[in-house]
């Protein structure tokens, strides 16, 4: 926009100077004009920037010292307009050179690194913690999450997620049983699983896991299973990440740097999770990361 205005102020002075300095000459003088810069979504100051003159304007009818007198009157106005040229591209190429040095690109991740950085920092508090296990089991929480949802029974999850996740989910989900629809997670696959973040916060140990899948999404009426939005046969490639708690001051035991617990970490029985989040067994209240790593939030990640 800066650029633009310049632009028009280095136009009307030369309109000025050049009717200023040639009260006696009549020319036609094309306009500037600007033009996108090739298909991008925003414009720019390397937008080009032309005069376009008419080369068949007519100087009128002079007399025999016309030739002369258009010279001695024209000169000084050829002249400024190489100066106010010359000032646009040196002002234009300042502008792209600027405009390019200013443009805010999303900075290149290592996620591998990350990654490492990650597990030396929980390895430091929890030295028996098993990166491979616990994305194995991220991976398995992932699918099922998917497939429970299409079987519109969250139950299967309580186990699985914080009380907070768990009623927020079972709410969505009921909106699709009321609706008489059922959204469909199908020929789920995990292309990739890897930590993204660890950090402490409070009385919690966080865990972020970074997760790229590929599945077909679309939404089907549960009587007709007529398709109502989306395309059986489209599949759709996201990256989620996922974000795993527990209470600070748990150790990994040899061999629970699993997930997917099938017993009470409180009292060893089968596990039974009550839509409260506790045991029937003995009571307690295991989906909040008291005794292990609970699923607090599920995100896409942003682009």
């Amino acid at each position: 926009m800066k650029i633009r205005l310049k632009m028009i102020i280095l136009f009307f002075t030369m309109i000025f100077c050049i009717n200023f300095c040639t009260t006696k000459v009549e020319a036609d003088v094309g306009s500037f004009e600007s033009y996108d810069s090739g298909g991008s979504s925003w414009s720019s100051s390397s937008s080009s920037w032309g005069d376009s003159w008419d080369s068949d304007s007519s100087y009128g009818s002079y007399s025999s010292g016309a030739p002369i007198f258009i010279f001695s009157e024209i000169g000084p106005a050829i002249a400024m307009i190489f100066i106010i040229c010359a000032i646009i591209m040196v002002v234009n190429h300042r502008s792209q050179k600027n405009f390019g040095q200013n443009v805010n690109t999303k900075p290149i991740v290592n996620y591998e690194q990350r990654e490492q950085q990650a597990l030396e920092k929980i390895k430091q508090i929890d030295p028996l913690f098993n990166k491979e296990e616990f994305i194995s089991s991220a991976k398995t929480l992932f699918v099922k999450l998917q497939q429970a949802w299409t079987d519109r029974d969250w139950s299967v999850i309580r186990v699985f997620e914080t009380n907070e996740l768990y009623e927020q989910h079972k709410s969505q989900l009921q909106g699709y049983i009321d609706n008489n629809q059922i959204n469909v997670m199908d020929r789920i696959c995990v292309n990739y699983a890897q930590l993204f973040d660890f950090k402490q916060e409070g009385d919690k140990d966080i865990l972020v896991v970074r997760l790229n899948s590929r599945m077909a999404d679309y939404i089907i009426d549960a009587t007709t299973k007529e398709v109502l939005k989306g395309n059986k046969n489209t599949e759709y490639v996201n990256t989620y990440l996922l974000t795993f708690i527990r209470k600070k001051g748990i150790q990994t035991k040899e061999g629970s740097s699993k997930i997917n617990t099938t017993n009470c970490p409180n009292c060893g029985a089968p596990t039974q999770i009550t839509s409260a989040g506790e045991c029937e067994y003995c009571g307690s209240v295991i989906t909040t990361g008291e005794y292990n790593w609970v699923l607090s939030n599920l995100e896409r990640e942003r682009k």
